[in-house]
């Protein structure tokens, strides 16, 4: 994407249904306010085996990108939430906030900080004028 675009990121505990994920993602969508904006999914690349991330993509029709811890890594400085859990199993601070911002790009910002919801949660960063991952 060479555009701006929204970076929503997702982080959930194992087997939560797609249909919880699908939802909270569109309420985190409507809280960013960007309606003509395309928007990308994102996460780490660990939760590649979660169900229900991939199966909220297909339902909202988004493209999910899995990203590597290290990615993460790189954006740890910038998250607003701290999960000492997330800390203790992924070795970042937040995996929804992380991956968005992660998603996003260097030029990115969170416009709406970590969401959670019956074991999910997202994240929403705004692209910088150049673009991010995708």
């Amino acid at each position: 994407m060479t555009s701006r675009f929204l970076a929503v990121g997702i982080g959930c505990r194992s087997g939560v249904a797609g249909a919880v994920i699908a939802e909270l993602i569109e309420t985190a969508l409507e809280r960013a306010a960007e309606p003509t904006l395309p928007v990308a999914l994102f996460t780490v690349l660990d939760k590649q085996s979660e169900a229900g991330i991939a199966e909220a993509a297909v339902r909202l029709g988004f493209p999910l990108v899995h990203l590597p811890r290290v990615a993460l890594e790189t954006v740890a400085d910038r998250v607003e939430t701290r999960s000492e859990k997330v800390v203790e199993l992924f070795g970042v601070p937040s995996i929804a906030e992380g991956s968005a911002l992660a998603g996003a790009g260097a030029n990115g910002r969170l416009v709406v900080p970590r969401m959670a919801e019956r074991g999910a949660t997202v994240a929403i960063a705004v692209s910088g004028e150049g673009g991010g991952t995708p």
